[in-house]
């Protein structure tokens, strides 16, 4: 179904439920690293299909959405330098699914979840506010959401780093746990 293009270029998701700041801090972390990010997929895509016929996002959508989000990652890691951020991956794409849809998801997609890799995952927390939008459905289950997607990373034994607080603590936050990616590199290229 999908492909994950190989690259030395260290991979980093930004990882968390709806309006945690996600996307501002992909924005940052690119900036500070002069680097590229992967914007979401399913959101120019949703939107789209919600301004030309307003309707949400159907069981049908979710492959179209990890094999978008899957393209635009392999075309951004050709053009990042060092590292490259993920305003979300097909990780994010499972938990939508069993969330909205009774715990279904696609075969194909926990499948595509088995065969790609990320260096880390930064979990957004549920501590900035919530913003409306047309897309956004869960404002009073974000604690709930919150812990699923916590316990996604812990149950796969993912590498990840909590990021809270005001835009700078996150960013400076993010920045440790990344440049320790780097170091444990340089690191492993000395043994």
């Amino acid at each position: 179904m999908i492909h994950q293009n190989s690259s030395k270029i260290i991979r980093v998701v930004v990882f968390g439920p709806e309006s945690t700041g996600k996307t501002t801090l992909c924005k940052d972390l690119s900036a500070l690293y002069k680097t590229q990010w992967v914007p979401e997929f399913a959101r120019s895509y949703l939107q789209n299909k919600w301004d030309q016929k307003k309707e949400v996002c159907a069981k049908e959508d979710l492959p179209h959405i990890v094999k978008g989000q899957m393209d635009l990652e392999n075309q951004m890691i050709t053009k990042a330098h060092k590292v490259l951020f993920c305003d979300t991956n097909i990780l994010v794409t499972q938990i939508w699914s069993e969330t909205h849809f009774d715990g279904y998801c696609d075969p194909a997609i926990h499948q595509a979840v088995k065969q790609v890799h990320y260096d880390l995952y930064l979990l957004t927390g549920i501590d900035v506010p919530w913003e409306k939008d047309d897309l956004r459905d869960r404002p009073n289950d974000r604690k709930n959401m919150f812990s699923f997607f916590e316990n996604k990373l812990i149950t796969r034994k993912l590498a990840y780093k909590h990021i809270r607080g005001s835009r700078v603590n996150r960013i400076k936050s993010a920045k440790k746990a990344i440049d320790s990616i780097f170091l444990f590199n340089v690191d492993s290229e000395r043994i």
